[in-house]
């Protein structure tokens, strides 16, 4: 799976589609036309990943939880509460009823990448949601990083 970069945003139609932006499956290829799509842990957004990438990422998660234990049962229950929804003809993609309370009524989505999967946000949260990360996002990095590739703080420029 290669690494999926970019913002796009899109409209979505009164049947709850949108257009999958042509960046984005240009990067994945043309193999990789059905998706999968769930709700982040956090509730705040949906993930939409390629069959073939969730595929890839469950197998990995397979091998690190305990078919038997309690909790991994619920971890992977939750993980795996899916639907798979194809394009159409025209690169339109269905959000799933159930799906659609995370962005509501919206008539503007974004999809950010991220990494290997793609999230899809409600404008105005995904609007909210950045201005939020990006206030400490430079201590943040130079916290994670060990100060190995420290970014200059907004004070440093002054």
């Amino acid at each position: 799976m290669s690494l999926i970069l970019g913002t796009e945003y899109c409209k979505i139609d009164s049947n709850g589609r949108f257009k999958f932006p042509i960046a984005f499956k240009k990067q994945l290829g043309s193999n990789d036309c059905t998706f999968v799509i769930r709700q982040k842990f956090t509730g705040e957004c949906l993930e939409l990943w390629t069959e073939s990438s969730f595929q890839e990422e469950m197998n990995e998660l397979k091998k690190e939880l305990n078919p038997r234990n309690t909790d991994d049962i619920r971890i992977m229950r939750q993980l795996t509460r899916v639907n798979v929804v194809p394009l159409d003809s025209n690169d339109r993609m269905l959000i799933p009823p159930e799906r659609k309370s995370t962005i509501g009524d919206a008539k503007e989505i974004v999809l950010q990448a991220n990494g290997s999967f793609i999230e899809i946000w409600e404008r105005s949260a995904y609007d909210k949601m950045n201005e939020e990360e990006m206030k400490d996002l430079v201590s943040i990095v130079n916290k994670r990083f060990a100060r190995k590739h420290e970014l200059p703080s907004a004070s440093d420029a002054e």
